[in-house]
């Protein structure tokens, strides 16, 4: 909105003349979105305790844990709300990208909020059914997925994989069951991941921050072309909202950290796989995303195998699953645990944007 309604002005005080420039607001976007999180928290948090939305805790897991119980959580509605206003200030709305990430988190963010508010009303960790759930991440999915392929452009169906700088196929309509697929699948896999103070959270930021220059590069002719990437036209406007998630993210962390003062719920751990998805799909960098949010790919990966494991064998393969959890059970402590998933978060993103330029 401030670029269509100060750039203008630029005939006349050449300051304006800022606007224009991706960088500026996307900086301005994390500054907002941040500002946002951090003032509204305290306000969020203590409607959040009076209306008695405090999370239920399982008690097959981490003896540790039964003192979060009745924490408050449903804490991403306060990382929409900062994403959402300040998109809608610093973003160029004409961009169509903008629409189809905004309803990316509205449709994620709505269907995790039922499901928080299902468990706090039924004083259990039992929310959504299973395929209600499910089945609702795969219509929100095929929505967003028709509207990528209505706005395609000529990389949007192709393949791209790291170390090669030609696609390796394109897969013309199927692209969209494929999109359907990997969004309800980045979805779970942060939703999978945030069940430590913290955790969640500052892997997004890391992520974030990878995919900020992702969005930058494939938007610039320039670097795209020395980059050997798909040059995504509108790509770059990307970078602002990826920035304003940061930012909300940032202040949200501020009262994530252990011990928190509010939980981000599914309200906003599906949110973000979501909309991590989506844009790993519009940007071509799907599996890019995998090695950069390995860690997330990981947690979901020791579900797996401890479901399938465990119903062929009866055996389990980890303590508990996810994987932060088999941690807690050999005795790590909570802390522990997050900091050095985060320090392998952070592996990971460097050796994703290591293949930038080893292709």
């Amino acid at each position: 909105m401030f670029k269509e309604l100060f750039y203008p002005l630029v005939k006349y005080v050449s300051f304006f003349n800022v606007f224009q420039y991706i960088t500026f607001r996307a900086a301005y976007a994390a500054v907002t979105a941040l500002l946002i999180s951090f003032l509204m928290g305290p306000r969020v948090i203590r409607r959040l305790t009076q209306l008695k939305l405090g999370q239920e805790i399982r008690h097959d897991g981490p003896q540790t844990h039964l003192s979060k119980a009745g924490t408050p959580t449903m804490g991403g509605v306060l990382i929409i709300f900062s994403v959402v206003i300040s998109v809608l200030l610093w973003q160029d709305l004409r961009e169509p990208y903008v629409w189809i990430l905004l309803s990316a988190v509205v449709g994620f963010g709505g269907l995790g909020f039922l499901d928080d508010y299902l468990k706090i009303s039924r004083k259990n960790s039992d929310g959504l059914r299973s395929g209600v759930k499910f089945w609702g991440q795969i219509l929100i999915s095929l929505g967003i997925m028709l509207l990528i392929y209505y706005f395609r452009n000529e990389h949007t169906t192709q393949l791209y994989i790291p170390f090669l700088k030609n696609p390796l196929l394109d897969m013309s309509w199927g692209f969209i069951p494929f999109g359907v697929i990997y969004i309800v699948g980045f979805s779970n896999a942060v939703n999978l991941t945030d069940g430590l103070d913290g955790l969640a959270s500052g892997l997004v930021l890391i992520v974030c921050l990878a995919f900020a220059l992702l969005a930058y590069a494939s938007g610039h002719s320039v670097f795209a072309e020395y980059l050997q990437i798909p040059y995504i036209s509108g790509g770059g406007e990307m970078t602002v909202l990826i920035l304003a998630l940061l930012g909300a993210v940032v202040g949200f962390l501020w009262f994530n950290c252990h011990p928190a003062e509010v939980m981000m719920g599914d309200t906003g751990s599906l949110m973000i796989g979501g909309v991590l998805g989506v844009l790993a799909l519009i940007l071509k960098k799907e599996l890019l995303l995998i090695i950069i949010g390995g860690v997330f790919v990981i947690e979901t990966v020791s579900v797996v195998i401890q479901v399938l494991w465990y119903k062929r064998t009866k055996k389990r393969v980890f303590k508990m699953a996810p994987l932060h959890h088999h941690f807690e059970m050999l005795g790590w402590a909570e802390s522990k645990v997050v900091t050095r998933f985060w320090i392998l978060g952070g592996m990971f993103a460097i050796l994703g944007l290591s293949t930038l330029k080893i292709q």
